[in-house]
């Protein structure tokens, strides 16, 4: 199951559908704040949540885990400048900005994202299931792992491999208003930005 489909999948319909968040909540049963984290992929849902989900949706539970009449093909080109945008809850507070640039292709077992820093609220340390490598494109980040105690500024061309589980925030460096990076975080999970 990957996290990510599915919830594109539902806000997608759902919007066609011209039904606010708070309107499939009340449909399905569930609350604002579970869809919300379910669209927002900060919440796996289980397959009983999905069902009540899809009911509430009027779509068979199949078509949240795959696109009607598209075939799966072996590879997918894009570009940088092509990703689409993941509407994030907290993005806008926080100056973060993430375009997902392999969405079309379906069954992948990677999800590489460009993500965008602007000035913003610094951010809480987050941790996810996904093991993620980071390369920064632009700009400078401050990388803070575990705590706030040993920082690590990272310049255009730097790294990052991080296991799962590993606590971990990102800022922009003081004087630097614009940074990109490009992530990729494995099948396990689609990472909790």
């Amino acid at each position: 199951m990957n996290l990510l489909e599915i919830s594109q999948t539902i806000r997608k319909v759902r919007q066609a559908q011209g039904l606010t968040v708070e309107q499939l909540a009340k449909r399905s049963g569930f609350s604002k704040g579970f869809i919300s984290q379910i669209e927002n992929f900060r919440q796996t849902p289980s397959l009983k949540a999905l069902v009540k989900i899809s009911e509430a949706l009027g779509l068979p539970l199949s078509r949240l885990f795959e696109e009607e009449g598209r075939q799966e093909p072996p590879y997918t080109f894009g570009r940088l400048d092509e990703g689409e945008e993941l509407r994030r809850d907290d993005g806008d507070q926080h100056g973060i900005r993430y375009l997902a640039l392999a969405f079309p292709q379906i069954g992948r077992k990677m999800d590489p994202f460009l993500i965008e820093y602007t000035p913003g609220a610094p951010r809480e340390f987050l941790l996810h299931e996904a093991e993620e490598f980071f390369i920064l494109l632009e700009g400078r980040l401050t990388y803070f792992l575990y705590d706030d105690s040993s920082p690590r500024e990272m310049k255009p061309g730097d790294t990052l491999y991080m296991k799962a589980n590993v606590p971990h925030r990102v800022q922009l460096c003081e004087g630097c208003t614009y940074a990109k990076g490009l992530v990729i975080y494995s099948d396990a999970a689609v990472a909790e930005l």
